[in-house]
This record gives structure tokens, sequence and C-alpha cells, in this order.
């Protein structure tokens, strides 16, 4: 598809071409990471050295050139001179900004003092057939930057920064939890009845089975049938998927991290969330726990603050009791919230979002939720209305959500048949029997905790929406032509000399 690309590459691909030039070679000199380079500079001075990368703006100064060269380590000057180039020099005007090079030069400085690799080779490794985003007026539209993330990345260092420390957050959570003795598994995420979480799923048809089948949207029933098979700690970090709306913390692909060990509660677990954040501080955040996160300063050192889900609903609501149909009903109105054919439970839960959540600012520990919104925890002893649950919230936003898990066969199976009786498009169809078959075999005592690794990584990386930290966000589609159109405009262009 040549639509929006710049006439004046076509004609130098050809040029390439017709030279008997390939613009992409299988094979070009491998180079070493800059960042050895410039760390190691001054002894390494006069070296001979190959790098390869991508190239920046050419400033053409007659028989000397300068650019850039930018590779996912670091970024250093390169001098390309006519006495040290006498093969590529004549042909150098085909080598242009944003191509992909592989350069070997001698280590040195300019009059200034500016390293610079000083080259005497250049091989062309991939034509670029689009020019880069100018630096200061390029790829500025925030909806296409996700769209063309791969622009992006390489165009904003400050966004592969991002992706970056996502991937340390990501595996020094699997260093946490393996640590701890936890086993790291992974479970269907391909279901014939979706459970775990109150979420409206992605249906599918399987031709060969001739079945329906839903993309899970929380892996936690296969998880706890494995602690009644005896793997007492297990973890899996997997993508899930809601069939909902997208916001600045909602995608509707994204990745969670659920962990199970048995013989624990939810007071182990919130040991274990603390534990988690008291390592992400030393080993991700280098020590200071204190983040920047939608202009607030959050100090995430463990230990966190603890406050009753019935106890912020009163504050927030006085008058209202949480139980009290009519009276939830009355609140939601004064709030102007959506209230007509709605469980009494939902609603009231929705009046404790609508009035309660800003104003956690956290890091702090809601716990002992209702029961009738938490169909898979254990009930409270001293109050059977509620339940070991808890969640952990930090600047007003959901992080995790943990609770001594309900092992009682009888009682679960029983919580599935109301929720079914009520069902909604957030609610199975039919009762999972198989999970209350494997709970009548035997579940040990446990404590469950499932964190949205997606929004961790938005309060580590000080990320105000979800889509700077996910690689690809859903987007709505647009017209291919109209794509085009924008790859070719939107970007904006680096003048070449």
């Amino acid at each position: 598809m040549t639509d929006g690309i710049a006439k004046d590459r076509l004609e130098k691909l050809q040029a390439l071409r017709s030279a008997g030039q390939d613009p992409f070679p299988a094979r070009v000199p491998r180079g070493q990471p800059i960042a050895t380079v410039l760390d190691d500079f001054a002894s390494r001075h006069g070296q001979s050295v190959t790098l390869c990368g991508r190239l920046g703006q050419i400033r053409d100064f007659g028989k000397l050139r300068f650019s850039h060269l930018q590779d996912r380590s670091g970024s250093i000057q390169v001098g390309f001179q006519r006495e040290r180039l006498a093969t590529f020099w004549p042909e150098r005007r085909r080598v242009e900004s944003n191509d992909l090079v592989s350069v070997t030069g001698e280590l040195g400085t300019t009059q200034k003092g500016e390293p610079t690799l000083w080259a005497t080779d250049v091989v062309l490794a991939s034509k670029a057939l689009r020019p880069a985003p100018e630096k200061w007026h390029g790829l500025q539209d925030t909806e296409q930057r996700y769209r063309m993330r791969y622009v992006d990345l390489f165009a904003n260092t400050d966004v592969r920064a991002v992706f970056a420390q996502r991937s340390r957050i990501v595996r020094e959570v699997r260093a946490y939890f393996d640590s701890l003795g936890y086993l790291e598994v992974e479970t269907p995420i391909l279901q014939p009845i979706f459970g775990g979480a109150a979420a409206r799923p992605f249906a599918t048809h399987h031709n060969a089975l001739d079945m329906e089948l839903y993309l899970r949207i929380a892996p936690e029933l296969y998880l706890k049938r494995l602690l009644v098979g005896g793997m007492e700690r297990v973890y899996e970090i997997g993508r899930v998927f809601r069939n909902e709306g997208v916001s600045t913390r909602h995608n509707p692909e994204f990745t969670m991290l659920e962990s199970y060990e048995a013989w624990a509660d939810y007071r182990d677990v919130m040991d274990r969330v603390e534990g988690l954040f008291a390592h992400l501080v030393a080993k991700v955040l280098g020590g200071n726990g204190t983040v920047a996160f939608r202009g607030r300063d959050y100090d995430l050192t463990p230990p966190f603050q603890k406050a009753r889900y019935l106890d912020l609903f009163a504050q927030q609501n006085p008058g209202v009791d949480w139980f009290d149909d009519a009276a939830v009903r009355r609140r939601a109105r004064e709030l102007g919230l959506p209230h007509d054919g709605i469980a009494p439970h939902t609603l009231a839960n929705d009046v404790f979002e609508a009035t309660v959540e800003e104003t956690l600012q956290g890091p702090v520990f809601v716990h002992d939720y209702p029961v009738a919104i938490s169909p898979l925890a254990k009930r409270l002893t001293s109050d059977p209305r509620v339940t070991e649950r808890f969640e952990l919230f930090v600047a007003g936003m959901e992080l995790g959500n943990a609770f001594s898990e309900l092992n009682d066969p009888i009682d679960q199976e029983q919580r599935f048949v109301e929720q079914v009786a009520h069902k909604n498009d957030e609610t199975p169809g039919e009762v999972d029997v198989d999970y209350v078959t494997a709970l009548e075999f035997g579940m040990p005592p446990a404590g469950g905790l499932g964190i949205g690794i997606d929004r961790l990584c938005m309060l580590l990386c000080g990320a105000a929406s979800i889509r700077d930290v996910v690689l690809f966000p859903l987007l709505r589609r647009v017209d291919p032509d109209a794509a085009a159109d924008a790859a070719a405009t939107g970007p904006g262009t680096a003048s070449e000399s």
C-alpha cells in the first residue's frame, strides 16, 4: 500500500534496487548497544565499533554530515565525512532520516566535545518509506499516538521508558510470588461458563464441538480448582476480557494477577499485598516509596490504612442504611444514578462507588463487603451479612480485590443459584456445577487476590490513563484510507537536507 508514502522516498528505493543494492537485506553487521559505548566512552576513544539503529534528522554541511543514531539503549551522534567514506559518499542522499542502518566507525568527539561515531562504513538495514515525526510538531494527537504506537515508541523516549518500567514491574511481581513458593500456572481463556467476577463477557462459538464459549472475565474458579488438587500456592498473570466501556481506567482487554494461598485468610492476603508493595518500592522505585500520580504524591510504603466498607458508606450517606432498599433507592435518585430495574444490592454498591470511592486517596484497604456483592467470599463470623473481603484503593482507584475464599459447597451453590435467578448481562446463565463438585471434594481455607496489572503500572509510572501503559489499547476502527492519509499528514515530517 503506497498511499501516503513520500514520492522521493519511493524514487530512492527504486534507485537503490537499480544499483543492485537490497534496501531490506537479511543480514547486516551487528552492533553493540549504544549505551555500552557511552558508559565507557573515555576509555574507548579512538576504538572502532559497529552500532545499529535508526537515523535522526540529517544536518548537511557540504563535505560533512551529522545525524543521531538511536537504538533501544540510547543515542549517539554520527559524523559522516567525505574523506572517510569514499564508497558511500556519492550515494549518501539515498540514506536519510528514519532509515535503519549499521554504522562502523571510530569513536571520537567534535570540536565542541560531543561524543561522536566517525563513520567509516554505512550499511542500509531497512529503508523507511515514511519520514519520522518532527521533534516538536510531530506525533502529538493522543489518539493517533495510540493508533501508531510503533511510531510513538521510537519518536518519544519517555514512552519507551514507561513500557520498560512496565516490564520491570511485571518481572518483580513474578519474583515476589516466586520467592514465597507460589507456582505460576496457566488456566483456560476460553470457558464454557464465565465466572469469578461480575462483568459482561465476550462470547464466541467453537465450531468443532458446536458449543458456546466465553473469553474469561477472570481465572478465579479454575485457580481454586487447583487448590482442591493440592497445589496450595498458585498465581497467574494473564489477559482477561470484559465486554464493557473504555475510560482512563478501563480497557476491554487487560492484564490481571490472581493468586491463591491455602491455609490463609484475607488478613494474610493483606500482608501479602503490603509485602508486594514493599518489594516493588525496593526493586522498581529504588527505595523511594513516594510516587506522583494525577497531581498528588502518594506514599506506597506499608503499612496501609484500613476502613470498613459499611462505615465509609454511612459517613458519606448519613441516615441511609445499605441494607434498606427503599432508602438506597431514594439516595440513588438524589445522586441522579440510574435505578430502575437495578437489583437492590447492585444499586447500593453504585451509591458507594458514587459517594465514597473518590474520597479514598489511600493507600487504604476497604474491608468487610456485604455478602450480596461478594458471591465467592466467606462470611464474617461476627456479622454474617458481610464477608471477609477487601479492596485496595489508591487515588480513588481500585487496584486489587481479595477475600477469604468460600469453600462451603452448599453455601456456594446457593449463592450461584441466587445469581442465576437475578441474571443479567454480568452474571452467568447457569450454575457452575463442576466448580461446586470440586468444592465437595474439599478445598482448604484459602485467601485469594486479584490485582489489575495495568492500573498498578499506571500508579508506579505516574500515567494518567490506562492507555498510556497498554501498548495497543482498543480503539474504534477507522477507515483504512483515512488512516493512510493520517499516516501521511498527521505525524508531520522532518525536512531533509
